[in-house]
């Protein structure tokens, strides 16, 4: 009886000692994520939306921090080919991802076309100008034109593109004034310091000082497509990777269109 005893006292400890063990390894197999810091580079015209979405998906994913640099698209793909430390690029034009992509600089399987967006042509709102196209800015009232340096700015380019469309390109190269951006353009428009400026229907849209006086015909210029991918060098691919599908996501989608983006 003893022996009995001793056996069921013995079984019931080492029951006991299973289940603690047990326990300790369910919280040792618990892994906490660990703090993820990534650095996006992103098209000037984008900023409105990506910094609603910085605080949208840090919300979700309070372990990972963004660090978000604007500017010309092409100026951010230079840095990127400079060795700037970048996880993720979001360009405002295909062309400045092919670059990077032709470079070998892009985790290409990670690359989606996100969004659309509309070239305008806009004047301060208490202009009294009574232009109403493209065409019209050969009008002796409008002295400057603002647009991006077409070289480095996916809206100069196109605004270049709908100006040549429209014929006048050789008529208003004397009125030209290049800005380093989109949002340069748009802030000379809104202090009056250019007569006119073309820039994107959501920089139009996120501004009171601006009114737009023509919309470009989607044919006279270049498909706009803000595309964005993983950058190969990233430290954090699958954790930038994350981040360009959540862009995809409904939640995304309804910011950007907030602001006057189309989804792809």
């Amino acid at each position: 009886m003893k022996l009995f005893k001793g056996g069921i006292i013995l079984f019931t400890m080492l029951a006991i000692l299973f289940a603690m063990t047990g326990c300790q390894t369910a919280k040792d197999t618990t892994v906490k994520s660990e703090p993820v810091a990534l650095t996006i580079s992103a098209a000037a015209s984008l900023k409105d939306a990506m910094t609603e979405i910085q605080t949208l998906y840090q919300n979700e994913k309070p372990n990972t921090t963004l660090t978000i640099n604007f500017g010309s698209s092409g100026a951010l793909a230079q840095q990127i080919q400079q060795g700037a430390a970048v996880d993720v690029f979001m360009p405002a034009s295909t062309k400045d991802m092919t670059t990077l992509k032709d470079a070998e600089l892009l985790n290409n399987d990670t690359i989606k076309n996100l969004l659309g967006n509309e070239v305008v042509l806009v004047v301060p709102k208490d202009s009294t100008t009574t232009i109403n196209s493209f065409d019209q800015v050969v009008d002796p009232s409008i002295a400057t034109i603002g647009i991006g340096e077409p070289t480095t700015v996916p809206a100069g380019q196109y605004a270049v593109d709908v100006f040549t469309f429209y014929n006048v390109m050789d008529q208003i190269t004397d009125k030209l004034v290049y800005a380093k951006d989109v949002k340069e353009v748009l802030s000379w428009v809104e202090t009056g310091n250019a007569d006119t400026g073309v820039v994107y229907s959501t920089d139009a849209k996120a501004s009171s000082a601006v009114k737009v006086v023509a919309t470009a015909p989607a044919d006279s210029h270049k498909p706009i497509v803000y595309p964005a991918a993983v950058i190969k060098a990233s430290t954090n691919p699958d954790a930038a990777k994350a981040f360009v599908d959540f862009l995809s996501t409904d939640a995304a989608k309804a910011v950007f269109v907030k602001y006057g983006f189309t989804t792809l």
